[in-house]
């Protein structure tokens, strides 16, 4: 529990600031001490308010308005909600039906690249995210307040930079209002003082911004590109657009030949065993060959023990966070866990316990490989590592993040409200086996795209670094 200093006592004069408010998190969140910091620069402050243009002066989030998902790309926009807006790969948000999202109601919620997103409401309330150059024409939901730079009067990447520093997030979470249901609306940071440092510091740090946002923009083309290739080369391109949904449920079917390793009927869904034959008509290897001589299995159980990061603590990844640009998992002492929390180069990590919603975590992967092979994971993850080097790591996550892969893995379900996945069951995955140097190019594509991301991380910690300096030095 955070408590007041006795040096530093709430004041007077602080509420007037804060519009009266008596809860007492705005004078204990480190807002009020950000502002005198601000205060005391030797440079121009200038409330964000002046410093954007738009719609609504270019800060605004959206009226609440019924939602109705489409698949077909050519009639719906990619959506970005609160939670989406912190996602790595964009390749599975929802979609909007478009007639909606360009109706006069909706269309001004339209992204451009150089926005700044705050999550204004929820349990993320208060998170910032930058609108990258492949985000151009997505949606998104009331819950995303928009921050629109104006051009003439300040840098995109430089006004990014700030809100997303420990000065710019002490100041956004100090506006946060509410006990259940957290909220941040437009007027709360209107005012929020940007520190104006010269163009030459301005330019540098919005040039940082600037490139780590194309090398994200770059990462997702090339996991996008990697998972493309290896269906076109195999011959299952026409995996690649599925229509899922447009196949109809599956009712009424018949199944003989059950056995004692799964009665459940999701385990025979027609529509995911259409895809596992059609799979096996090409080439092909299954994934428990794949991984008899590496691993197939959940990570250890074991008590977490926290630690304070730098003294030799490492960072716990969950389901949750995983999937994020940046994590913010818990930090935990490895000197009282088992070895086997870290993984291994190149495996694949697949979110193996949660429900059915279509665009949960549940089923999908992600690759661990430079700068993530630092960081610890926890037990809800399937680890996929290949024991043949002709198979490598890179290679099968191309295949597995693919819808066809996903649904397949989404038949092999086991457990009431929390599902897994079958123990037996993934191991019969189809894999299609290419030529050496087929794979090669596929696995090199995904790594390049990890590559990028990890340069982009770099860059992002040196504009933040250099916009530190700034204030403080």
């Amino acid at each position: 529990m955070k408590v007041a200093e006795r040096g530093n006592p709430a004041r007077r004069g602080w509420y007037d600031g804060q519009g009266l408010r008596l809860d007492a998190k705005p004078y204990l969140s480190g807002a009020f001490a950000t502002r005198k910091l601000l205060e005391r620069l030797p440079v121009e402050k200038v409330p964000l308010k002046e410093v954007t243009a738009g719609h609504a002066g270019g800060l605004y989030n959206g009226p609440q308005f019924r939602r109705v998902y489409l698949t077909h790309p050519e009639h719906s926009v990619p959506f970005v909600g609160s939670k989406d807006m912190l996602v790595a790969d964009l390749s599975t948000l929802p979609r909007l039906r478009k007639t909606d999202a360009e109706s006069s109601q909706l269309s001004y919620l339209k992204l451009e690249p150089g926005m700044t997103l705050i999550s204004c409401s929820g349990f993320n309330a208060g998170r910032r995210s930058y609108v990258r150059p492949d985000m151009a024409g997505y949606w998104s939901s009331q819950d995303v307040l928009k921050v629109v730079p104006d051009p003439e009067r300040i840098g995109a990447g430089y006004l990014q930079a700030f809100l997303a520093s420990r000065f710019g997030e002490a100041l956004v979470r100090g506006s946060v209002y509410g006990s259940a249901v957290k909220h941040i609306e437009p007027h709360h940071i209107e005012d929020l003082p940007v520190p104006r440092f010269g163009e030459a510091v301005e330019k540098e740090i919005h040039e940082l911004v600037q490139e780590a946002a194309e090398l994200r923009a770059e990462f997702q083309k090339g996991l996008d590109s990697a998972t493309r290739d290896l269906f076109r080369t195999a011959g299952l391109e026409d995996l690649l657009d599925m229509r899922w949904h447009e196949q109809g449920r599956d009712l009424g079917f018949a199944q003989s030949g059950l056995t004692a390793t799964t009665l459940r009927a999701l385990n025979f869904q027609p529509r995911a065993r259409r895809v596992v034959e059609r799979l096996k008509t090409v080439e092909h290897v299954t994934l428990g060959e794949v991984c008899a001589k590496g691993m197939l299995g959940s990570g250890v159980r074991f008590k977490r023990i926290d630690a304070e990061p730098g003294h030799g603590a490492v960072r716990l990844i969950g389901q949750r966070q995983a999937f994020w640009l940046r994590p913010e998992g818990r930090w935990i002492s490895p000197d009282y866990a088992p070895p086997g929390i870290f993984a291994a180069d190149e495996t694949v990590m697949i979110a193996a316990q949660g429900t059915l919603g279509d665009y949960e975590v549940f089923c999908r992967p992600f690759l661990v490989t430079g700068s993530w092979l630092d960081h610890a994971y926890s037990q809800h993850f399937l680890r996929v590592v290949s024991g043949n080097r002709a198979v490598p790591g890179a290679y099968l996550f191309a295949f597995l993040r693919s819808e066809a892969a996903f649904r397949v893995l989404r038949s092999m379900s086991v457990g009431g409200k929390q599902q897994d996945l079958h123990e037996e069951l993934r191991k019969s995955i189809p894999v299609p086996v290419l030529t050496d140097a087929d794979r090669d190019r596929i696995a090199n594509t995904v790594r390049d795209a990890y590559k990028k991301r990890d340069q982009a991380d770099r860059k992002e910690d040196l504009a933040l670094m250099k916009l530190e300096q700034a204030v403080t030095g």
